[in-house]
Formats: C-alpha cells, structure tokens, sequence
C-alpha cells in the first residue's frame, strides 16, 4: 500500500443541538501514523472519529482528508434492518472494497464497446487506463485477498463459525463487534477508524488484533481505554478534552510522563499563588498594625495642623495597604487551583500507617473481613474463601460463569443458598452496570449530597477535592450525564465513605486511562479487602492475591 495519507483539520468545531463539542480543533495525520484517541466517555472521542471519516461535517473552520487507499471505519455497533444477516453486516463494513469490485467489473465491460465489437484507437487508449486506475486502486487494497484475510480474522476472533446467512440481530453484542472489527481488519483501508476496537476481546483475540495492528502498512487511529493496548501499539496520543484535543508524542509512555509534568507544573504554579497570596495579606496585616498605632490627631492647639502632619505621616502605610489590596483582589479574580489530590479509598475503622502502609496493631477486626463457604453461583461450587486485612482476591472466567453474581451474593443482595457469606465491616460496591436514576433533574452536587447525607457546600467542597469533576459539570443533572461521567459518581461516592470491603466488578469501564491508572494505585493502597471482577488486562497482569477462576471448574490458586 503506498502511503499517501493527509487529513488536517483547521479550527474545526461542532455541535449537537446547543451542546458544543467540539471547539476549534487543530489536527494533522501523516502516513503511518499509530493514533490512539483517549479522554473521558463522552468527551467526543467518537465524535471526532466520525468528522475525520466524513460522516459528520464541521459546523466552522475546515477538514481535508487525501486518503486514496480508502477508508474503513469500525463503529462500536453497527446498525442494521432486522432482515440484514451478516453478509450484508460484512458488505456494510466492505462498501468501499464493492464499489471497487462494481467499478472494475465496469470498466472492463467497457473495453468491448457499446456494441460488444470492441474499441480502437484514443477511445481504447482512454478505456485501458481507466481499467488499469481501477485496478491499481484495487491491487492496492488486494482486494481479491480480502476473503482469506476475513475468514483467518473471524477464526482468530472466535466467530467464524458463525454461518453468513444467519439473522444479524440475533448475533450477541459481542459476536457482532467482532465480525465487525474482522471485515474492517480485512478491508486493508489505507486509514483505519477504530472504536474501543478491544471490547469483548479475550486474550488470544486481543494479541491476534495487536499482531494484526502492526502489520498494517497504513495510518491507524483508535479509540480506547485499554491501557495495555495503548502501551503496546500507539505512536502518539490525542487526547479529547475540555471540547479541544491534544497531541502527545512518544506513546502512551510519553504521554504519561507529559501528565506527570503537566500535575507537577500545576502544582508549582498552585504554591506560587499562596506564597503570593500569604506574602499581600501579611503586607495588609502589618501595614495596617502600623497604621492603626498613629494617632489620628495630636494633642496641640491651633487649628488641627498637628492632625494633618500626624496623618502625614502615615502616607507610606496607606499607599502599601492600598497597594496589597489591589493585589488580593487580582488574585482572588484569577486563581490557580491545586491538582486534585490522588484517588483513596477509607477502609473505616482500618487505619494504614503511612509510612509503611501496614494497618498499625489493634485496628484489625478480630476475624477476617469476608469469610464464604459453601456458595454454588450457578451452580458451581466455590472453594472456602477468607479475606482479612489487605487481602485480595480477583475473580476471572468467561461471561455467563456467574462472577457478577458471586458479587451479589456477597454483597447480601442474593441468598447463599446452601452456603455461608460472613462480613465483617462495611460493604462498599462500585457495580459493573449504573443503577436507574430516580431522580434525573438532580445535578451531579445535588446527587453526591444525598448520597453521603450532607449538606450541598460540603458536598460541593469534597466532591471538588476529589478532582473526579469539572466544576462546570457539578450544576448539570444527572439525567444527561454520559455513561463516564456516572461511572465518576458512583466513584467519588466510593471513595467517600468509609468501608472495610471492596467489592469491584469491571471497575475500569467507561474510565479514561489516567483515572483507571489512580483507581488501581487506590486499589493498592486499600487497607481493607477486595474482590475484583475485571477484564483489563493490564489489572490483571499487576494483580497480587488470590485467584478464583469460575467456569467448567471453581480454580483457585495463590
């Protein structure tokens, strides 16, 4: 494939309705780029994906895409009628690749003529190098290799078994998404689209997608949260948000040392504003000390000339307090607020040294902080389980083997059924699907008050500490929040109680990757017990504990 890719946007903004989500965005992709899109769910990562593919158009400023090699876009559901089986599923993601194969199919009907007795001299010249711009277009995609590079996706994914007559809505979610990532892997588009392109992956599928990733001869750009991911296959990142995006070279390496730097310049900006801040209100406090001890009028007659000349003298004070309050107010008007300090969890009566992070004697419970015998989630037998301080168990096995609901039946929400679930402590869980919003005209504040039962400057004070929110986004109702953004409430509600179990099912869903990276140090840093239900695989790979596999057999090993 020859590489001669170029989009660039220029001031590119959009909006939705009276939403503004994208505001002047400045961007430039060269050929062979590995691009990963991160940021919060519904910061309009998806948004942008579509503008660059053409699917949307900017409200103002400009997009130039050149992509001769094609472009393929993976949606993260793709849409069809109900009588659309997956053949049609796989044209839809080919429509490039068919109208390539239809143009051909054209041209060469048309070097017999119009009346199939062929063509001769400059209407034959014309017709043979439409023919052969056609078929370089198509030799460049290798079109014809498309089939065998499908098939060898859809085995390496785990659906090519799937028959292509059959209905595709009544594929599962993630059958769909996988024959979708395969026919666009396939497509061999000079520029690749993709949308959390790892979703219901399991670990064969995933490094199949990477390998496939690498050998790519074109310009890839992804959204996707997946930390391991993004360390193993991105060149640069560009991150959504705040409506603008931002470019960081060197990786998701790099990308993480430029935060770091980001939090650290932050930080020193913040204590400057305090040491300039303490340095006016001492200079107001003595200046007015000072002033305040000359006396408004000496004792001397004769037409109060002495009360001039004593407030006179006081002309210095009064300038340099005039002066400091000027000041006070610039800075009061422009503030630099301090980077939000690192996620925590409490674990109540547990109290971690913070030196050595080792719970200090006589704060433990007297027996284990979750002890289960006997339970049988779907039937399948668990082994005994005990979990005191600082213990960690992480629960792994397919969909469907009953993980989600050996959570809830610690959590007390299902019976033990034969079995036994004692706790000792308080519960804290962070569930893998949001519950109903009862209440959808709440603002997030207002949400967060409630839940911890206090008033809304509290609230409004810790949730603000916790860095978890805008404080844009504090006023607006819970109703039109974006999946992320509830999965941040339900996080800083977590994070602000004080629990001595930790029952964590997919934690790392719908959190951009900075966030997951303080979630799994809070995870660490919990000095209470934690059993955790997650596919990431980088979570996983960084575990320490206990493992208990559910599937055919209940397997747990150290």
């Amino acid at each position: 494939m020859t590489a001669r890719i170029h989009l660039s946007l220029r001031g590119a903004s959009l909006r939705f309705a009276e939403h503004l989500v994208l505001d002047r965005v400045d961007l430039e992709l060269g050929a062979g780029e590995r691009i990963a899109l991160v940021g919060d769910n519904g910061a309009g990562k998806t948004t942008l994906l579509r503008l660059i593919a053409g699917e949307l158009q900017p409200d103002a400023g400009e997009r130039v895409l050149v992509a001769p090699g094609g472009v393929s876009a993976l949606e993260q559901s793709l849409e069809l009628p109900d009588h659309a089986t997956v053949a049609d599923a796989v044209d839809a993601c080919w429509r490039e690749l068919r109208e390539l194969e239809r143009e051909l199919a054209e041209a060469g009907a048309a070097l017999a003529g119009p009346d199939g007795a062929g063509l001769r001299g400059a209407e034959l010249e014309a017709a043979l190098a439409r023919y052969a711009a056609i078929a370089d277009r198509s030799d460049a995609r290798d079109g014809y290799g498309a089939p065998a590079r499908l098939a060898a996706g859809l085995t390496a994914l785990g659906v090519g078994g799937i028959d292509r007559s059959r209905a595709w809505h009544r594929l599962s979610g993630g059958e769909r998404a996988r024959i979708v990532l395969a026919a666009a892997l396939a497509s061999n588009a000079e520029l690749l689209l993709l949308d959390e392109p790892t979703n219901d992956l399991d670990d064969g599928a995933w490094e199949w997608l990477v390998a496939a990733l690498a050998r790519h001869r074109g310009t890839v750009v992804a959204a996707s949260h997946d930390r391991a991911f993004l360390d193993r296959w991105t060149s640069a990142i560009w991150e959504v948000a705040d409506r603008g995006v931002t470019r960081y070279g060197d990786g998701y390496a790099g990308y993480l040392a430029a935060k770091a730097a980001e939090r650290e310049r932050q930080r020193l900006a913040h204590e400057a504003w305090l040491a300039e801040r303490d340095r006016h209100l001492a200079l107001l406090d003595a200046n007015a000390g000072r002033l305040a001890a000359i006396p408004r009028k000496l004792d001397k007659p004769g037409m109060g000339a002495g009360a001039f000349r004593a407030r006179g003298r006081d002309h210095g004070a009064m300038g340099r307090i005039r002066n400091a309050k000027e000041r006070l107010a610039r800075l009061a008007a422009e503030p630099v607020a301090a980077p939000a300090e690192p996620l925590r969890f409490t674990a109540g009566a547990l109290r971690a040294d913070p030196s050595t992070g080792a719970v200090r004697a006589g704060d433990a419970p007297a027996g284990p902080i979750l002890r289960i015998t006997g339970l049988a989630p779907l039937g399948e037998l668990v082994p005994e389980i005990e979990l005191g301080s600082g213990g960690r168990l992480l629960v792994t096995g397919p969909n469907g083997a009953g993980k989600t609901t050996l959570l809830r039946t610690i959590a007390g929400e299902l019976p033990a059924g034969g079995g036994e679930v004692i706790r000792n402590g308080t519960v804290g869980w962070l569930r893998q699907q949001a519950g109903r919003i009862a209440e959808p005209g709440r603002t997030v504040v207002e949400a967060y008050a409630a839940g911890l039962r206090e008033g809304l400057d509290a609230a409004a004070e810790r949730l603000a500490e916790l860095g978890l929110f805008h404080e844009s986004e504090l006023g607006r109702p819970i109703g039109g929040l974006s999946y992320g953004q509830r999965r941040r409430l339900e996080l800083a509600l977590l994070a602000s109680r004080e629990v001595e179990l930790l029952l964590l099912d997919e934690p790392t869903n719908h959190l951009a990757p900075l966030l997951v990276d303080e979630l799994e140090a809070a995870v660490a840093g919990f000095a209470g017990a934690v059993v955790l239900v997650t596919h990431d695989r980088r979570l996983r790979e960084r575990f320490r504990g206990e493992r208990l596999e559910l599937g055919a057999h209940a397997v747990r090993a150290g």
